[in-house]
Order: C-alpha cells, then sequence, then structure tokens
C-alpha cells in the first residue's frame, strides 16, 4: 500500500456529517508547471509529459445552507434555480431551440453580461459503455478548462471576424452545468473556491489531438483548497462555472472542479446524467 492509498483509506473511514464528506480528488503529479498528454501515439523521438494522477482525500463541504456565499465573481462559481421547458434532452434540434435560449438569458442575468455566445455543449453520464462525441463520462481530475493563452485562441477561433475588437473589452468563459432526468446521486462536482488557489498550483496542460492543441489547466494539491458541492443537486437547479475571466482586477478568474465518488451515495444510487454549456459572457 502507497503512503496516498494509506491516507485515502484512513480518511474514508472519518464519519460523514451533515456539514461535508471526505472524498478522494486526482491532482496532478506535475512539479513544473507544464505537463501534455495525446490522445494518439505520438511521433517518433517525441516524449511524452503526461501528467500522473495523484489522489487526495480531502474535505469536501456541503454548501447547501451557505449557496448565498458563492458567487462567480468571488467564489468562481454560482448555483441557481433554472428550470427549463424542455422536456427531451437528448433531441439536438430541440436543445438549440429551446434549452440555448434558455441559458444565455440565464447567464446573462446572473453575469451582467450585455452578449452571451453558446457554442458547445455535452452530455454525461456514467451508465453507458461507449463515449461519443456527445456523450461522456463525468472527468475525474482536478481541472479548469481554459487558461491565459487557451482562452484568447479560443474566441478567435469561434468569432474571427469580431475577435479583435472583443479581446478589447471584459468577456468571460461560462460553463453551465444542470442534471437532467434524475436528481444527482451519484459522481456530483467537487468546486474548488477561487480565494483559496495560489497562482504556483496551476499546471498548464497541452491537449494533443489528431488534428488539433488545445490546453487547459491542470492543479497540483494545496491543502489550502477549500472545497465544496451542492448533494443532491435537482433537474431545476443549474451550476455556472467561471473558466476564465479576461479581467484581472481581483474577482475569480478560473474554477478548479472535478467530479467526485461521493462516500454517502447510496449504494442502489442511479447514474448521473447531466448536460453543461460551454458559453462566452461579453461585456460593454
Amino acid at each position: 500500500m502507497t503512503p496516498v492509498e494509506a491516507v485515502v483509506r484512513t480518511e474514508r473511514s472519518h464519519p460523514v456529517t451533515r456539514e461535508y464528506v471526505v472524498g478522494k480528488l486526482n491532482y496532478t503529479s506535475s512539479q513544473d508547471g507544464e505537463s501534455e498528454w495525446y490522445s494518439h501515439n505520438p511521433e517518433p523521438g517525441i516524449v511524452e509529459r503526461a501528467p500522473q494522477p495523484e489522489p487526495h482525500a480531502v474535505r469536501i463541504e456541503n454548501a447547501r445552507s451557505r449557496s448565498n456565499e458563492f458567487t462567480i465573481d468571488n467564489a468562481g462559481f454560482q448555483l441557481t434555480r433554472f428550470e427549463s421547458r424542455l422536456k427531451n434532452f437528448y433531441d439536438e434540434d430541440e436543445i438549440h431551440a429551446v434549452y440555448y435560449p434558455e441559458t444565455e438569458d440565464l447567464v446573462k442575468k446572473l453575469t451582467g453580461a450585455a452578449r452571451v455566445l453558446i457554442f458547445d455543449h455535452t452530455l454525461r453520464s456514467t451508465g453507458f459503455s461507449v463515449e461519443s462525441d456527445v456523450l461522456r463520462r463525468p472527468s475525474t481530475s482536478v481541472h479548469g478548462d481554459y487558461t491565459e493563452a487557451s482562452a484568447p485562441r479560443r474566441l478567435r477561433q469561434l468569432l474571427p471576424d469580431d475577435a479583435e475588437g472583443l479581446l478589447k473589452k471584459r468577456y468571460a468563459f461560462v460553463n453551465v452545468w444542470k442534471p437532467i432526468v434524475r436528481k444527482v446521486e451519484n459522481n456530483p462536482l467537487a468546486l474548488c473556491d477561487a480565494r483559496s488557489v495560489n497562482a504556483a498550483d496551476f499546471v498548464r496542460t497541452t491537449l494533443h489531438y489528431p488534428d488539433r492543441t488545445g490546453e487547459i489547466y491542470t492543479f497540483r494539491y494545496n491543502p489550502n483548497h477549500r472545497w465544496f458541492y451542492f448533494p443532491q443537486m435537482q433537474t431545476d437547479e443549474a451550476l455556472l462555472l467561471k473558466c476564465f475571466d479576461s479581467n484581472k482586477d481581483g474577482r475569480a478568474r478560473f474554477s478548479a472542479h472535478t467530479s467526485f465518488e461521493d462516500p454517502s451515495s447510496p449504494a442502489d444510487a442511479l447514474p448521473r446524467v447531466s448536460i453543461e454549456l460551454r458559453t462566452i459572457a461579453f461585456f460593454d
């Protein structure tokens, strides 16, 4: 048994209370602030610096009774009521016709943005055998979706004609995460309060695909990180996660997050089914 496994096993025996659970979160083992990952075999001669998961048992606090304390501008995440008129989240056309406009209005309302672009969505669940471009498994590593370099690059890719003007003003990448079909009984989201993250915790991670290259942040373990979750999220609720903010005025700019196995989940818990929309909010 390794020291990490011993810690995880010990912490899992800690009594679960209403105030928090102890869960295993997968940080990165990278020590130099950079790593990379290939979705395919790299060309001969290329040495992959793949980040290795480094599991840590951490206290994840129940934020239900304190939800008003957390906003996307102070903590990097925010819980809100959000009941959609959409009944079938497996219908792509209906998602675009009904759910996209609803989510655009929600992001405008909660961020004060003048304009919101929704450019992508993903359904996630554990109740299937083969991943696809639409249905994917929950992410199990502590990460943030964009970096200082990849956020403006993504904006330029999406809006090449308007990008230079938009980059001169404030913009923010905001994900909207929502359970569908049923409440969340397993694999909820763990959310790290942005105020507890230091610059040294970020690891710039390059993602190599056959047709493109992306970049995200993974994170090194820091015992000062403060983790929260909202247990038993319902289908009339949603989480907003700030993945990047171009302003550097003291507000939250990134949101470290991951799914985790909730030790308080019932043994017969049904698979989590959720949808996440990726948006860019533009400000005047």
